[in-house]
């Protein structure tokens, strides 16, 4: 096949465009450009997709013997993921920006452009495994080596993205081996470290970087019953689950601290309560996506009672990238054309907002997620 690997500059994509050169594919490298203003991105090892790393990928692609380009998608990256990012804040929300970057860009901007350009499929160096069944359908599964599964900000493709997606290091048993392989393989990314944060914000600052785009408002803080216990001077400044610089003016009853329990931009203010008060019982969202068959179409549930809906069924849910995945039960219902899937816990989650991400999983495999709209408490108000 004629496959486009996307070359981020670090070890793992470098490996997996390696092996698919010697799985006898025609391989061509592509860095994605970002950002026209290389010091709004993170430089070393704390991001992605800086001009170090665009220059390790090219180091990387001589090495393998295989062409490699740069393409320049900072537009759409500012628009899909910057922008997103912004206006989720903005709405009270807290998005996920690998999560935007991996549906809009690399699987869909620029699985785009390379099916137009004659490619058969991409490449990336991400840790999840596609399984095909007997049918030829294209499942994604968790990878082989659990510390390094990346299968949750995979869980955004849908079944014609995982059709032309190939991710070789899916049934790797450790990063260790994929280090050791790039180093016989005389690859110098093999001991660059890992990136991590979000590679838009140089400083790592996501409060000041906010406050810069969403103009602050003061406002008030209240507790559950809706009294004032304080004031804020941006909503958008604070995130569920925060219990640090509230500067609350009046104590709990209790004497016990607060924490950040929602966010409400519309009326500008910031809902505190006690630390159990977070526990979340449901979620829900109407942005969901199946990752190939849906649950109907696999046999896992049946069709529900109107169009589009489906019968509830067991599963799990991970709702951050690194978190264990719980027991659940999800079914979809709604009308008409506002369906949402929903997801009842098994035992509650702590500290879930609305703009993550829910990725629900049978077993090893990955069957959807959603971005979550709403959360129901575990704990009623009057507790």
């Amino acid at each position: 096949m004629r496959v486009l690997a996307a070359m981020s500059g670090g070890v793992d994509s470098a490996v997996a465009a390696a092996r698919a050169v010697d799985a006898g594919h025609e391989v061509v490298g592509v860095h994605l450009a970002l950002s026209r203003m290389p010091g709004t991105l993170r430089t070393g090892s704390r991001g992605c997709c800086t001009i170090e790393d665009s220059l390790d990928a090219r180091r990387a692609a001589e090495k393998l013997g295989i062409p490699f380009y740069v393409w320049d998608f900072s537009e759409r990256f500012a628009d899909d993921v910057v922008g997103d990012f912004i206006d989720e804040y903005a709405a009270g929300r807290t998005p996920n920006p690998c999560m935007r970057c991996n549906e809009r860009i690399k699987f869909a901007a620029v699985l785009e452009k390379a099916l137009a350009l004659g490619f058969d499929a991409v490449v990336t160096g991400h840790y999840a495994h596609i399984v095909t069944d007997e049918h030829g359908n294209r499942e994604l599964h968790r990878a082989g080596d659990e510390a390094k599964d990346q299968s949750y900000v995979l869980g955004v493709l849908t079944s014609e993205q995982l059709a032309h997606a190939m991710f070789p290091l899916g049934t790797t048993p450790s990063k260790a081996e994929v280090r050791a392989e790039a180093a016989a393989r005389g690859l110098s990314v093999a001991q660059k470290p890992d990136s991590h944060d979000i590679c838009f914000i140089p400083d790592g600052d996501t409060r000041a970087w906010l406050g810069e785009r969403i103009p602050p408002r003061e406002g008030l803080i209240v507790d559950r019953d809706g009294a004032p216990v304080g004031e804020h001077d941006g909503a958008t400044s604070f995130t569920v689950g925060q219990r640090r610089g509230l500067n609350l003016g009046r104590p709990a009853p209790d004497g016990r601290p607060r924490f950040v329990l929602e966010v409400r931009p519309k009326d500008n203010t910031v809902v505190v309560g006690p630390k159990e008060a977070l526990a979340i019982r449901e979620l829900a969202g109407a942005r969901f996506t199946w990752a190939g068959l849906d649950p109907v179409a696999s046999g896992i549930a049946a069709a529900g009672d109107a169009v589009g809906h489906v019968t509830e069924f067991a599963c799990e849910v991970q709702v951050r990238a690194h978190a264990d995945p719980v027991p659940a039960t999800a079914s979809v219902t709604g009308e008409g054309d506002a369906l949402e899937l929903v997801v009842r816990v098994d035992e509650p989650l702590m500290g879930v907002a609305p703009g993550q991400t829910a990725v629900i999983y049978v077993g090893t495999r990955v069957l959807g997620q959603c971005t979550i709209d709403r959360t129901v408490s575990a704990v009623p108000v009057s507790a």
